[in-house]
């Protein structure tokens, strides 16, 4: 596990993100369907996505040095899905090419930006891991184990984002030194594992904000600034990156998870998952509107 000494700045951090590629097909709806209800929507657009994806095009708007491992098809998606990461100057040199499609999100977004969303992983459980030295590593579950594990024992800052929802190996949990969960994701793991021993978890609530714990004692609490939302798919994806890069940063955990909790309401004012990720000028105006 490494600790977070000294104050630096994101320019100054090299990141890994071990992680997911999706295209996500987004249907707007005027309210989420019950089961076997069908509704007409307003309309479906194409935007680049996948947790890992949005976790590194997060960190590197928000200004840090970011390398992305994963793994796409041969397909036509492949290169949709990859375009906003190359334009955001993330390094794409160890996403893989394999025989499988790219994963794809099939994404229902209401018109009070909450959502429904059915992966399909394709590549994505073909990911595996190389060079990982970073400053900061951070993963996700739709992933293998195999790559999960091989990010959170890395020297790194390691950052868990334990989403969707499953089981981990309490051997993986243990080298851990931040563990991103919503209450659903905390319940499940929490079945398996006992929480509080880690050195940090952070339970996020949506609108109602979040809560950063040590050692399972309160550490510090947020709420996001009001906005009106429009789409909720890459709100947790964003708070998680701007509070895994806020730490290594070395700010103050009251400081830095207000500053995660904007970025999370900022990106649910925008429609998509990537195109809607802050910039670092961004979120300073956010802020210094929201003082």
């Amino acid at each position: 596990m490494t600790s977070v000494t000294g104050r630096r700045s994101a320019a100054e951090l090299d990141v890994v993100v071990v992680g997911s590629v999706n295209l996500d097909l987004v249907a707007r709806v005027e309210r989420l369907p019950s089961p076997g209800e069908t509704l007409t929507a307003h309309g479906v657009t194409r935007h680049p996505g996948g947790k890992g994806a949005n976790q590194a095009l997060a960190c590197a708007r928000l200004g840090a040095t970011v390398r992305l491992v994963g793994a796409v098809g041969s397909d036509p998606l492949a290169d949709e899905a990859l375009a906003l990461l190359r334009d955001g100057g993330v390094d794409l040199s160890a996403v893989r090419e394999v025989d499988a499609p790219t994963g794809t999100a099939l994404i229902q977004v209401d018109d009070h930006g909450d959502t429904t969303i059915v992966i399909d992983t394709g590549a994505n459980g073909f990911v595996t891991t190389g060079d990982l030295a970073a400053d900061l590593v951070l993963t996700v579950l739709e992933v293998p184990d195999e790559a999960v594990a091989a990010a959170m024992a890395a020297s790194g800052f390691t950052v868990l984002n334990a989403a969707p929802a499953r089981a981990v190996d309490e051997a993986v949990l243990r080298t851990v030194d931040l563990l991103s969960v919503n209450d659903d994701e905390h319940a499940t793991l929490g079945r398996t594992a006992d929480l509080d021993a880690l050195p940090a978890v952070v339970v996020t609530r949506g609108a109602s904000g979040a809560t950063l714990y040590r050692h399972g004692r309160e550490a510090a609490s947020a709420e996001p600034p009001p906005v009106d939302a429009v789409d909720g798919t890459a709100a947790g994806d964003a708070f998680t990156a701007a509070l895994a890069l806020a730490l290594v940063e070395g700010r103050p955990d009251d400081e830095a998870l207000t500053r995660a909790c904007a970025v999370g309401a900022l990106t649910a004012t925008r429609a998509g998952a990537q195109p809607a990720l802050p910039t670092r000028p961004d979120l300073d105006a956010f802020l210094e509107g929201h003082a």
